[in-house]
Parts: structure tokens; sequence; C-alpha cells
């Protein structure tokens, strides 16, 4: 029987319709995947909100799911996160800088978002903060936007670092997985005996710390039972709450124990004995085998565990001023001039002084400038090199009075007679890691990573009320023919090697010195 026409035109119509629909399909599909891999922010550096930030702003979408996990449920439901996090010992968690209403609910926030026209809006909207030693959830949402970092897992790891192993997150700090925008970490590292100086930095600066401890040989126990000792006997949970430890190592001088942390941190040590930490340093393994300290190991590990955007690699012996953190992060977050204008790289350096022995550290930039008129306060490594901390405009910062928000002083360039500069600042990932050739007792060990930051053409933003004291306790030059034997090498390495890799990787520019 033939089939009528009509019926196989029909039939050819309903073919088509169909294939056009597989193909209209695939496309939304790809579409869909291509839309969201790229609404994934990739961990970039901060852009400043010009006219080139409005359209990388607009680009990193803030999701509605974000904010209620990432801003709320965080710190709302913080106990939890903590125990799926770490199989540690955990207490209660409060981020002492964030200020958060935990009242609100996900549908307060779903409001808030649907308010807002669109992602740059809210970016350009005026910060306006009451407290700047707090963080609201106004300067949270800000700082996620503008930031566009990812955040990072906070697993125990071991890893191969050239010649040293590494015990990645191997005592982890109660706080848990945290986001990338929501503070600052202060990176360090040390042997056991410099732990001593921990809780003075952790009780100023009361936000993450990540410490990479040299334990080669025998150093390790003591390493172990100081770690123990500063979160069970000091009397707060601050060591508990903040502090992430690391451990490093040659290959030629591992520990023949190496403790395991789930099982160690079950019982609370013997208060009642001194700290581990407390001994002579001539008695370490590191001190009877002649090891040089690679400090730019330490340095690096500490800095690349960071799980926050910012970081500030500083020396375990450096205290930070109160509420750096809330107070830097609003700045951020209000994106002023020059932040806003400059679209250079940018660190932000840190002013640095010693105090007498007899003193306690200065809690603000006017107890500090009081301190400096009466002498029982003076600009960092004065009688030791006074070039390497000598910061641009530094006798005006020191003069100008205190302000109420932490802002930009001045911009400075490592160039003219601030060549040798060595500074101590806040910066991401993204900035020039240290050359991990290098030791401590050869001297200059940061010069490297400032010739790059010359040559990259960073700006640096000094900060106006934002300051770190050392140990109290003034140095002064002695000679030391030893170090100055191992100095002498170092120098002409960096001269003869590390100068030229340099050159070839990064290129020169005018005003730039080794």
């Amino acid at each position: 029987m033939q089939v009528p026409n009509f019926l196989i035109m029909l039939g050819n119509r309903r073919n088509l319709i169909f294939r056009v629909s597989i193909v209209f399909n695939i496309a939304v599909l790809l579409y869909a995947a291509m839309h969201y891999s790229g609404n994934s922010a990739p961990g970039v550096d901060w852009v400043p909100i010009t006219s080139e930030g409005l359209e990388r702003t607009a680009e990193l979408r803030y999701l509605k799911e974000d904010v209620r996990n990432e801003t709320m449920v965080r710190f709302a439901e913080f106990g939890p996160r903590v125990a799926e996090s770490t199989s540690q010992k955990v207490v209660p968690s409060t981020m002492s800088t964030v200020k958060k209403t935990v009242s609100s609910t996900a549908s307060d926030v779903d409001k808030k978002i649907s308010a807002a026209p669109s992602e740059v809006n809210i970016v350009n909207e005026t910060l306006d903060v009451y407290d700047e030693s707090v963080l609201s959830e106004t300067t949270l949402t800000l700082l996620r936007q503008l930031l566009g970092c990812n955040d990072k897992d906070f697993l125990p790891e071991t890893l191969q670092r050239g010649e040293f192993w590494v015990l990645k997150n191997y005592v982890r700090a109660n706080h848990g997985a945290i986001a990338c925008h929501e503070s600052i970490t202060y990176t360090t590292h040390g042997g056991f005996e410099f732990l001593d100086n921990l809780l003075p930095l952790v009780e100023r600066w009361m936000a993450p710390v990540s410490l990479a401890i040299h334990a080669p040989g025998s150093d390790m126990m003591p390493t172990v039972n100081s770690i123990r000792y500063l979160r069970d006997c000091v009397g707060n949970d601050l060591i508990l709450q903040y502090v992430t430890f690391h451990i490093f190592f040659s290959n030629k001088h591992i520990p023949s124990t190496i403790p395991v942390p789930e099982d160690f941190l079950k019982t609370s040590y013997n208060c009642s004995e001194p700290p581990p930490y407390i001994v002579n340093s001539s008695s370490t393994y590191k001190q009877q085998k002649n090891l040089l300290y690679p400090i730019n190991v330490g340095r690096n590990i500490a800095r690349g565990s960071a799980l926050t955007h910012f970081v500030l690699p500083s020396d375990i012996e450096l205290y930070p001023s109160p509420d750096l953190v809330p107070k830097f992060l609003n700045m951020i977050a209000r994106n002023e001039a020059p932040l806003s204008t400059s679209s250079k790289p940018r660190v932000f350096p840190i002013s640095i002084f010693e105090i007498a022995k007899n003193q306690n550290a200065p809690t603000t930039k006017s107890e500090l400038q009081v301190m400096l008129r009466n002498k029982t306060a003076i600009p960092f490594h004065k009688y030791v090199c006074p070039t390497c901390h000598n910061i641009p405009h530094g006798k005006e910062w020191m003069t100008t009075l205190e302000g109420n928000q932490m802002e930009v002083f001045h911009v400075g360039k490592r160039q003219g007679k601030f060549v040798h500069w060595e500074p101590i600042f806040i910066g991401t990932n993204q900035d020039p890691f240290y050359d991990e050739r290098l030791s401590w007792e050869g001297k200059q060990d940061k010069m490297t990573q400032g010739y790059v930051l010359c040559v990259k053409d960073y700006e640096f933003m000094i900060l106006n009320n934002a300051f770190l004291v050392h140990k109290p306790g003034i140095k002064y030059y002695t000679k030391n023919v030893k170090r100055d034997k191992i100095g002498s090498r170092q120098s002409a390495y960096v001269r003869n090697v590390i100068h030229p890799e340099l050159k070839k990787l990064y290129g020169v520019k005018s005003g730039c010195v080794l």
C-alpha cells in the first residue's frame, strides 16, 4: 500500500525538528558548561577597581550559595566544620576579628543579594565602618568579590622540597578550613628554641598563623613536646585555635622517630614540667651538628601553606600591632586611592622597631611614639644594619599622628638610597618567593627577593598605623668571625650564580641592584 505524500512530508518534518532539537540542546549544554567554567575565579592576585577592575569584578560572579556557605554558615556553625576538617582535639572557635550576627539567616543573605542590582554595584558601595577592629558582613562580601581568590584544602601532607622533607599541616589549628578572604595569615619559621615568642605574637595577631619549624634529628622530640606544651599549658586556647605547625628537616638528618599527631594529641601534656623550648641553644641537634639554618625554606613552607589570600611573612620574634588584620582588610574593602588608582603590583610594608629589654611592646602607634621620644624604642636594626630597614619617609611616619583608619601613608620604591631595603610586608602568594639556597648564617637572605620586586616595578604601599616590634632587647653589632666567613661565601654565590640567573629570568631595570 502506497503511503500518502502528506504523511511522508509530515514524517520528514518531524525528523528535521527532532534533529534540530538535538543540536539546540547540545548548544545549550555547551554554553552552560562554558559559562560555569568562566565563573570559577582562578587564583589571581587582587586587582584595583579601575575601569578594567570593574570588568574583572563583573566576571567574578558572587553566587548566592557562596554567600550563604562562605560568609554566614562558616562562623554560625563553626564547631561542626572544625570537627569535619580535623581529627585533632577540638575547642569551640570564635574568630575574634570577625563580627558576626549569628541570628541572621540564609534568607536574610538572599534578600541582601537580590536587593543588589549587580556585583559591580556592591563593590562600588560606600563602606561605612564604625569599628575598624571588626569585620562586618558587608566588608567580607566586598572582600570576597574584590579578591577573587580560591579557598584551599586544610589537610596534612608529607612532601619533598629539594633535599628537605616537609610535614605540612603536621598539627593543625582548630579554626579548621577558612575562606581565603576572611583573614590574613602570619607566616613564620624557627627552631623549637624560639617558640617562647609564639604566645605573645598570637595574643597580638589573633588570626591564623602558619609556622614552619626546622626539626632535624633529635630536635624532633623537643619540637613535638613544645607544640604540646603551647597547646595545653599556657593558660588559654589561642595557640590551639590559631597556629598550624609544619615540620621540615634535611634528608641527611631525618629524625629516628616521627610521632603521629593523632596519637600524641589525645593526651594532655604534663604542665608541671618546664617549657621544653627553654633550652640553651648550644644543646640543640642543629648546633651540635653545626648545621646551617635554611631560613628561606622555612619561610616558603609557611607562606605557601597559608589558607588566606593575604599573608604577612615575618620572623617569629617580631610582634605585630593589635587589630592589624581587621583594620587592613577594612582598608582593602574601602578600595580608596591609591589602591583604586594604581594598576602596578603592590605589597604593604610594615614599619619595624626595637624596644629596650625592660619595656612592654606598645599596642598603639601613639604609645610607640612616646617610646621613640624617650629612647626606649628605636628603628629596627639601627645599630646593626640601618639601611636594611630604613623605609621611605620613615622619619615622617614616626612623627605623623595615629589615624582613625588604616591607610596607605606613602607609596615608595626600592631604589635610590633604599636600594638595599629589606621590607617585611603584607602580600600574597603571587609575590616572588625566597631563594632556598640561602641560609640565615650567610646574611642578606631576602635581598634576592627584593631585587625581583624592584625589577617587576612593585609599589611599596607603606601603612600608616601598622608596625612590628621585636622581642624586647636592643641589638648591637658584634663581630662574628665564623658567620662573617659564611656571609662572604654566600655573597659571592649570590653575585656569581644567583644574580646572573635573576637577570635572565626577570631582566634588568635601571636603579635595581642586588
